[in-house]
């Protein structure tokens, strides 16, 4: 299908993600769409972006736009990037080849999870200057040794801690869906998977996907709880001396994810890191845990550091948002993942089209050339915790 056909019939991330949700059995889906609890605070990150709004502005003729930006040292086309899913590759076959390769056509980072399909070592062939690779972190200091190695040897460049995991959350809509980690097809399973045949072709010819990442370091190891994987036997909840650690031992951009408190953004730039990912891990960890659109602005004022945001962006204009709120880039997991499910190898590049042209439409409409020139922003609430 041509790219305007794509447009004519997919213009927006909702039509991937309905398309998505029809191509995959239900505990993909489930995997993918799920957060935890009652999804309240999944719910909040969409409320608390449609509250923030722009005046728009008017006579300023037709405009040229320029979305290109610097962030940590590096120029990227486009001010967002690919965030980090474990197990991609449950979603769709080489599903983070298929991301990191269109990442890097398009100049935008793609960021790996130390729990994906596919290893560092796999998509080295595939990654540029813009590839980050994500750590949950290792209890064993060998191991995380090993892994950082490794990730510098296969080309990445920018380091991502990510802090709010601390244990597992219990993501309920996974539980019934019969979702195990790794994936065990049950009869129940089967039955789902027989009524979604392209996906079920795809898994054919690729293999049930596992963490490749963690194949060296797992030997032995079973009985886990339904929803946590093997990642959780190896990592531990990070101290400020952890930090410190990796900041020692990682020569490259820096980054720590998962702030939502304002002094915890403080005290990570008195440690040394390079930039602060913003997020509340799109409510598939805490589901009492304030919007990111939220947190974010106290979060702007209390560091000087470059800040990154994610949970909840389902559009270009979402995008804006969250650049006029104060951050300085913005990251999407479930939106390139719904193009990978509607559309196979071609759903990233479409997803990221989709976003450009959504960011230019709503450009037109503020009189913002650049991304510099959007104008303040309205209805914010206030935040819902102490900061």
């Amino acid at each position: 299908m041509r790219r305007m056909d794509l447009h004519s019939t997919y213009p927006g991330i909702m039509d991937l993600k309905w398309r998505a949700k029809r191509r995959l059995p239900k505990f993909v889906w489930e995997y993918l769409d799920s957060g935890t609890g009652v999804e309240a605070t999944k719910a909040r990150n969409r409320a608390a972006l449609d509250q923030v709004g722009f005046l728009p502005s008017i006579l300023h003729g037709p405009l040229e736009y320029d979305l290109a930006t610097e962030f940590l040292g590096t120029r990227y086309d486009l001010p967002f990037g690919v965030a980090p899913v474990g197990m991609s590759g449950l979603i769709w076959p080489d599903a983070e080849g298929h991301l990191a390769r269109t990442a890097a056509a398009a100049n935008i980072p793609y960021c790996l999870s130390t729990v994906a399909s596919q290893s560092p070592e796999d998509l080295a062939p595939h990654i540029g200057p813009q590839a980050w690779f994500q750590l949950y972190p290792p209890k064993d200091e060998a191991i995380r040794k090993d892994l950082l190695d490794r990730a510098r040897d296969a080309g990445f460049q920018t380091l991502v801690l990510t802090v709010d995991v601390p244990v597992a959350s219990r993501r309920e809509r996974q539980i019934r869906s019969g979702l195990t980690q790794p994936p065990k097809l049950t009869p129940r399973l089967l039955a789902q998977v027989a009524m979604r045949p392209a996906w079920a072709l795809g898994m054919a010819r690729a293999g049930m996907p596992h963490m490749r990442t963690l194949d060296k370091y797992t030997q032995g190891i079973a009985n886990l709880p339904p929803t946590a994987h093997i990642g959780y036997i190896l990592r531990t909840s990070p101290t400020a001396d952890y930090v410190k650690w990796l900041r020692d031992h990682w020569q490259g951009p820096f980054i720590v994810k998962g702030v939502s408190r304002a002094k915890d953004a403080e005290r990570l730039e008195h440690l040394g890191v390079d930039a602060i990912w913003v997020s509340n891990h799109a409510g598939r960890q805490f589901d009492g845990a304030p919007a990111t659109a939220e947190t974010l602005p106290a979060v702007r004022a209390a560091t000087r550091l470059p800040l990154v945001f994610d949970s909840g962006v389902e559009g270009g204009l979402d995008i804006l948002r969250a650049l006029a709120l104060g951050a300085d880039f913005v990251m999407l997991g479930r939106a390139f993942h719904f193009g990978l499910a509607a559309l196979g190898a071609a759903g990233p590049e479409h997803v990221i089209d989709v976003l450009r042209k959504d960011m230019e439409a709503n450009m037109g409409q503020l009189g913002a050339r650049t991304l510099h020139d959007l104008p303040p922003i309205r209805g914010l609430p206030p935040p819902s915790i102490q900061m």
